[in-house]
């Protein structure tokens, strides 16, 4: 009977994984997305280069903005760099971010998509347009904020900037 109760105790004593989670590997170069532990997805990124690397540790996604604009961070590699309109092509956040680490990295789209598999952002994470707004929706749709397809379609169609705000971070582990 002890050992059983012991099992229990520490059962008990052991927090469960939270519901949604992701995982960035820098080495292997893939975003995993969790549920209750469980992977369910797994995509292709780019992330940061030895000269700008991504950040390694535990972060939260609660901030996710559709149709960013693009302003250079104040960094050495973006001086003369212009700002970018949602609907700029140039703009290198493409259809949405996923805020990690505010104000400078986040989880973001490409055209580059030769890029993923590969160390070439300047730290943050890339992914292919698709993906990220499929991730960027599962986010939503799992952490808290959901949405109909209409709602979708309307901000995707207006190009016009939407902030959504999550009720409670998703966690996000990057590490090699």
């Amino acid at each position: 009977m002890l050992p059983f109760l012991v099992s229990l105790f520490i059962l008990a004593a052991t927090p469960p994984p939270p519901p949604l989670s992701m995982a960035v590997s820098t080495q292997k170069k893939i975003l995993v997305v969790r549920i209750n532990g469980q992977d369910v997805k797994q995509y292709d990124v780019a992330v940061g280069t030895k000269k700008h690397p991504t950040p390694m540790g535990t972060f939260g996604v609660r901030h996710i903005v559709w149709n960013p604009a693009w302003v250079p961070p104040k960094a050495a590699w973006s001086k003369g760099k212009q700002p970018a309109a949602p609907s700029d092509p140039n703009n290198p956040m493409k259809v949405v971010k996923l805020f990690f680490q505010e104000p400078d990295y986040y989880i973001h789209g490409t055209d580059q998509e030769d890029t993923l598999g590969a160390a070439a952002s300047h730290g943050c994470i890339r992914m292919a347009q698709q993906d990220v707004y499929d991730l960027a929706r599962f986010v939503m749709q799992n952490g808290g904020a959901p949405h109909d397809d209409a709602w979708y379609n309307q901000v995707i169609n207006t190009m016009k900037p939407a902030d959504v705000r999550l009720p409670r971070a998703v966690p996000l582990v990057i590490g090699k």
